[in-house]
């Protein structure tokens, strides 16, 4: 006899099926949403590979620094005096000279051949000088023999007269002569007056015109002079004691009237030209102190310019040097400044950041008490220097934090240091 299975039995089991089903469904489901609320697991750091650094309290010295070099106070430029072609360039750069040291000779036919025709133009002139004094001398003596005559035949008609008028007392001689003898000596008075004036005039007259031939002459001699001393210049000398640092022009080459050949500096004044960026050049002033490294020694000194114009992003600031140069300090040598703009006396300070700007906000790692991990903080900064800079808020003192660049680990909240 074969038992046949209740309907109410399969109904259980299949009931019971559903119900386990359900269950691990259910499990499964608080699993995986367990598992999706865990964080991901710190990834781990080599403790050897980053800069840790330490939060203090105390002073500050706030300083910003930049690239530069060392250039010479005293530059002189050497310009060219005339036109003319290149024939020689006796001196290369870095050559030691003195004032009257030829660096360069031109060339210029032109020049030459105007120099010639000036000092024949000044020469003819001062012949026509010469000539033109004898002929108003000659005639100067003509007119003071004539006088000299005139004033003979005056004193000789006045002794007539004289002579005829006892004469005419004694009747000797009749009155009438006498006047006419008297009245010719008062005629040659007036003449010798008039030509004493004459004389004078005359005089006055050959000052002038020699005075104008020597106006004409002191003119040619002056074009003569400067066509002399351009051609003496295409010698191109250096003008100054010093050491030459360029020599722009080559042999055969034309060269127009002003332009720079070469250029002298004085080696023994130099000074340093630094280039601050733009973002931390605001707070420098005139007379702040700098220090200068020259990867020979430190020398010290103030900021004696900033130059207000703005040149690839940095500030041209200019330094006096306040000691001697060291060994091997030369012109176009690079340099290091640091300027030190101000000091805080009493602030919470760390090492600055990779990523760390002025007066910004950061995320960085503050490690644990004990050392074996760090976690993301947010750190409100101040003011900054060199290589510290001010915590506002987000750090206290005795802190220590992750300073190296951690963009790699920017999905993590947490690290593990080994």
């Amino acid at each position: 006899m074969v038992d046949i299975p209740r309907r109410s039995q399969a109904r259980i089991r299949l009931i019971r099926r559903i119900l386990y089903g359900a269950i691990v469904l259910s499990a499964i489901s608080s699993v995986g949403w367990y598992v999706s609320r865990l964080k991901p697991a710190a990834p781990p750091v080599d403790r050897a590979t980053i800069w840790i650094d330490t939060v203090k309290r105390g002073p500050m010295l706030r300083q910003v620094r930049g690239l530069g070099k060392l250039v010479p106070e005293e530059i002189r430029w050497v310009p060219a005096a005339t036109e003319g072609r290149v024939e020689k360039k006796l001196l290369e750069a870095g050559a030691r000279v003195k004032s009257d040291t030829i660096l360069l000779e031109l060339s210029n036919p032109q020049l030459e051949q105007e120099t010639v025709n000036a000092e024949w133009d000044w020469k003819a002139e001062e012949s026509s000088y010469a000539d033109l004094k004898v002929r108003l001398e000659r005639e100067e003596l003509t007119q003071a023999a004539d006088m000299a005559k005139l004033q003979s035949d005056h004193e000789q008609a006045v002794l007539r007269c004289d002579a005829n008028a006892e004469l005419e007392k004694d009747g000797l001689i009749s009155k009438l002569d006498v006047k006419r003898d008297c009245a010719n000596a008062q005629q040659l008075a007036n003449r010798l007056r008039i030509e004493k004036q004459k004389l004078a005039i005359n005089k006055e007259s050959i000052a002038a015109q020699l005075a104008q031939q020597r106006t004409r002459i002191d003119q040619r001699h002056a074009i003569y002079v400067l066509k002399k001393s351009q051609l003496d210049q295409l010698k191109v000398r250096a003008g100054v004691d010093g050491v030459l640092q360029v020599i722009q022009i080559d042999v055969g080459q034309r060269v127009a009237p002003g332009a720079n050949l070469a250029r002298v500096a004085n080696p023994n004044k130099l000074k340093a030209e630094l280039n601050i960026p733009e973002t931390q050049a605001k707070d420098i002033q005139i007379g702040q102190e700098v220090s200068i490294d020259t990867r020979n020694g430190l020398i010290p000194g103030r900021v004696s310019r900033i130059d207000p114009a703005v040149k690839d992003g940095t500030v041209t600031v200019d330094v006096r040097l306040e000691a001697e140069l060291p060994r091997g300090a030369r012109p176009d040598l690079s340099v290091d400044g640091t300027i030190v703009l101000e000091k805080l006396d009493d602030i919470v300070y760390v090492g600055r950041p990779v990523q760390g700007q002025p007066d910004s906000q950061v995320s960085i790692f503050k490690l644990d008490p004990d050392g074996k991990g760090a976690a993301r903080v947010t750190v409100k900064l101040g003011r900054s220097s060199v290589n510290t800079i001010e915590i506002k808020e987000g750090l206290k003192p005795g802190d220590q934090v992750i300073l190296s660049d951690m963009t790699a680990q920017d999905g993590f909240d947490r690290i593990r240091l080994n």
